[in-house]
This record gives C-alpha cells, sequence and structure tokens, in this order.
C-alpha cells in the first residue's frame, strides 16, 4: 500500500509529496522546503518513519517547485530528476529565487531525466510519468494506478489550471496535455495538485470552468 504525506512550503504554498509503502523506500516529489525549519520537517518525518529515500522527481521547473533540491542532495544524497525540457529554467533560478527573497545555495545535477511513459519505481509502488506541458515546458504529471491517484504539479487544480502568462506558457497545449493525458484517466483518480486541496477527474471534468 502506498502511503502520501503532504507537506505545504514556502510562500507560494507549493505541496511537497513524500510517497513510501510499507518496504520503508520512499519519493519526494518537488520539495519545496525553503528554510531550515521547513527542512527538519522533511527529515523528522523521513526519521520518524524510517524511511530510506530513493528518488526527488520535479514535476516542473520552476523555482517554487525545486528549492529543496540542494538540501535533499546534500541531506540524502539524492539529486533531482525532471524532464529535460525544464533545463532553460536553471540559467536564471538563483535570479528568480533572489526577486522572490530565496536563495539557492546550490543547484545540483541531475540524476537523471524523465520522459514520457517512464515508470518511477519504490518499493512495490510505481508512477506512470505523463508529459503535460502548457503551464511550462518540461510539466509532468505522475499517475499510480495501483492506488488511483495522480500527482498533477501545476497542470490541474481543483476547479482551475495552471497559469500560462509565464515563459513558455501556452493555453491551447495546457489545455490539450489535460484533456489528452488526465481527462483519459478514470473519473475516480484522485487528483494531488502542486498547490491547493485535492479533487478528482471526474469532478474536474464536470466542474472546472476553464475546460467545460
Amino acid at each position: 500500500m502506498i502511503h502520501i504525506k503532504l507537506l505545504v512550503f514556502n510562500a507560494f504554498q507549493v505541496n511537497t509529496w513524500i510517497l513510501y509503502d510499507d518496504t520503508a523506500e520512499a519519493i519526494i516529489v518537488d520539495a519545496g522546503c525553503s528554510n531550515s525549519r521547513e527542512e527538519r520537517q522533511v527529515s523528522d518525518f523521513m526519521r520518524e518513519r524510517k524511511l530510506k529515500l530513493i528518488r526527488n522527481i520535479d514535476t516542473h521547473c520552476h523555482i517554487d517547485h525545486m528549492l529543496g533540491n540542494d538540501f535533499i542532495a546534500k541531506t540524502y544524497q539524492v539529486h533531482p530528476e525532471y524532464h529535460e525540457a525544464g533545463i532553460p529554467f536553471f540559467s536564471t533560478s538563483k535570479e528568480v529565487a533572489a526577486s522572490f527573497g530565496f536563495t539557492l545555495n546550490g543547484i545540483p545535477k541531475p540524476a537523471g531525466f524523465i520522459k514520457e511513459d517512464d515508470v518511477i519505481r519504490f518499493g512495490s509502488g510505481a508512477l506512470q510519468v505523463l508529459y503535460t506541458p502548457g503551464h511550462a515546458d518540461g510539466s509532468v504529471c505522475l499517475y499510480c494506478k495501483q492506488g488511483d491517484f495522480v500527482l498533477s504539479g501545476d497542470v490541474l487544480f481543483r476547479d482551475s489550471i495552471g497559469r500560462t502568462d509565464l515563459p513558455t506558457g501556452n493555453f491551447d497545449l495546457l489545455i490539450r496535455s489535460i484533456r489528452e493525458k488526465l481527462f483519459t484517466l478514470p473519473d475516480e483518480t484522485v487528483v494531488y495538485p502542486g498547490h491547493g486541496p485535492e479533487t478528482s477527474i471526474g469532478y474536474e471534468k464536470r466542474n472546472n470552468p476553464f475546460i467545460i
């Protein structure tokens, strides 16, 4: 059985997800921890549950979702993984972080790149990578068929969608990603987004004002 821990970090209220199962292997998705207090929340939880962190996945490379990558790399020797199309965001990441009052102490090299239909495994758990650009180049969602849930990053929110007015944003492409990749999942699939409360695919099909 997959267990999911939600931690909400930094001024942008990023949903950071820790997924683990009874083998105690764990992954972290969108490590947004931005200061020592938030970093302790991660390390305390990992220690209390006796978890072994084996992967760190960025759903996309906007600064608020990757502020904790350096901490994760130094503390657990686990480097981030993301879609290769997100690489250009790193060229200005320190400047962007500073503009919002954050400090990036380091930008760890990626452990590797993820792409459409890759499978991210931990213990007995498996997440399928869905490439879903539109909010940002390199955006991915992570679908768990066995657990009936999807981590949607900033692609789909409850009653909303990711903004498309930032660099590489494209409204038409985002809507296509949602329709072709997320709305083909079962209606009962729970959606765990990058910000805000959870929702479901069926609810968003019926109610999301940007798509219906």
